[in-house]
């Protein structure tokens, strides 16, 4: 998008635009949330129960769609390299929309579908909820979160850190508070009247990004942290660094892997947890109530790692928040496998905090320290699509679980030798040089 076309000019505004991006950046993923797993999960039992649907199958599509769309999500970081936060986040968040509304209407397409085949086959509502979950993910939970923090990590350098802490915060509190604003909805408006209402959210918020979604602070006349004049060579990598990384050369460290798999756990595991939530604490004797109220204090903790750890990050090795997200996961794990007794309630909700509180580190601010910034929008699209696969299968998963066990806490087994396997591996990794 032409910036003769943009309305407002980063390079008069009376402040740093920075601040700005800040903002909006953080209301961009916080409106990918429709298509994240905690704004999909309250919407499982009623969207089976009008389309006919097991949860195997609900799961199923949910995993496919998902998975379909990890197959997209680098290039659209390339698309994101090239054309900017702008352009990429207003096609985000128009699909994005876009499919809420089509799913709204998800009943009818069936129906409608089935009446011309002349079959009642749930295969059709599998099949439409497919494609319709591969939109939702690929535009929410890929491509507009990815560039609402991309661009954000764009305008920062050595404040990275301490402005990812603000936004950590207003995202936690957004994400953590999110299924009672879902639970409201669906009960005053039903799922579908919920969608619709999302729907037009998004279509509203459009406008907003093409108004306040800049792209790098170099095309303006500015450069990161708030100087602006831009010196004669601009200094795209990171501090320590003496080159930005491509692709194809962050794929050759072993840091990238081991973050980008410590990261795919955490999307895993906190993707089944919230996907059936409800499911896996009936099983065990609680209220939907009580399901739904362990959200509050994962913030908390979250919220409070996270703050604490972004300072932290523009002074300590990253390594140590690697090691600590990870220490959290067999918490979490060790947590959903006692979770029949109060302490495993406790071990969940701390082990859930923990993760989330150190992901917002990991997935924004290390990679631009690691990487550099001019390939920034690659290497996460890659990173993304591990998270997106993880969170593709992570239903699947635990609905198999129980499905054939009875029980959840055999996903949990799986999850503590892989993370066991990933710290093993993780050890002695370093910053690239």
């Amino acid at each position: 998008m032409k910036k003769q076309l943009e309305l407002i000019k980063p390079k008069t505004f009376p402040f740093f635009y920075g601040y700005v991006i800040l903002l909006f950046g953080s209301i961009g993923v916080l409106f990918s949330i429709p298509g994240q797993t905690v704004g999909v999960s309250l919407f499982t039992d009623p969207v089976k129960d009008a389309l006919h649907l097991s949860r195997n199958e609900f799961s199923n599509a949910y995993m496919l769609g998902t998975l379909l769309s990890a197959f997209f999500v680098t290039k659209a970081g390339i698309l994101f390299d090239r054309l900017g936060a702008r352009a990429v986040g207003f096609l985000a968040a128009i699909c994005l929309g876009g499919t809420l509304l089509l799913l709204s209407q998800s009943k009818g397409i069936v129906e409608g579908i089935q009446s011309l085949l002349n079959t009642d086959t749930s295969l059709v509502a599998v099949a439409v909820l497919t494609l319709l979950f591969f939109m939702l993910r690929f535009s929410g939970q890929g491509v507009l979160t990815m560039t609402s923090r991309n661009m954000v990590m764009l305008w920062f350098d050595k404040n990275r850190g301490k402005i990812n802490s603000i936004s950590s915060i207003t995202v936690s509190l957004g994400f953590s508070s999110s299924p009672l604003l879902m639970d409201y909805l669906i009960d005053n408006h039903g799922w579908q009247g919920s969608w619709q209402i999302l729907a037009l959210s998004l279509f509203c918020f459009c406008l907003l990004v093409l108004l306040f979604f800049k792209n790098a602070p170099e095309a303006y006349g500015l450069i990161p942290d708030g100087k602006n004049i831009i010196p004669k060579k601009v200094n795209t990598s990171p501090e320590g660094l003496s080159k930005a990384y491509t692709l194809t050369e962050a794929k050759q460290t072993r840091a990238f892997w081991i973050i980008g798999l410590a990261l795919a756990f955490n999307s895993f595991f906190i993707t089944g947890v919230t996907f059936h939530v409800v499911s896996i604490f009936e099983s065990q004797g609680y209220t939907k109530a009580e399901a739904i109220a362990i959200f509050i204090p994962i913030s908390i903790i979250g919220i409070t790692i996270s703050t604490v750890a972004n300072i932290l990050s523009d002074y300590v090795a990253h390594k140590i928040f690697i090691y600590l997200m990870l220490c959290g996961g067999l918490l979490a794990v060790s947590g959903l496998w006692f979770l029949g007794d109060t302490v495993g309630v406790y071990a969940l909700i701390g082990g859930l905090g923990i993760m989330s509180g150190l992901f917002a580190v990991l997935n924004a601010v290390t990679w631009p320290k690691y990487y550099g910034r001019v390939h920034l929008g690659a290497i996460t699209g890659k990173a993304m699509s591990f998270l997106v696969i993880a969170s593709a299968i992570a239903p699947s998963m635990f609905s198999a679980s129980f499905t054939y066990f009875g029980d959840y806490k055999y996903v949990a087994l799986l999850a503590f030798v892989f993370l066991v396997g990933l710290i093993v591996a993780g050890l002695g990794v370093k910053r690239p040089e």
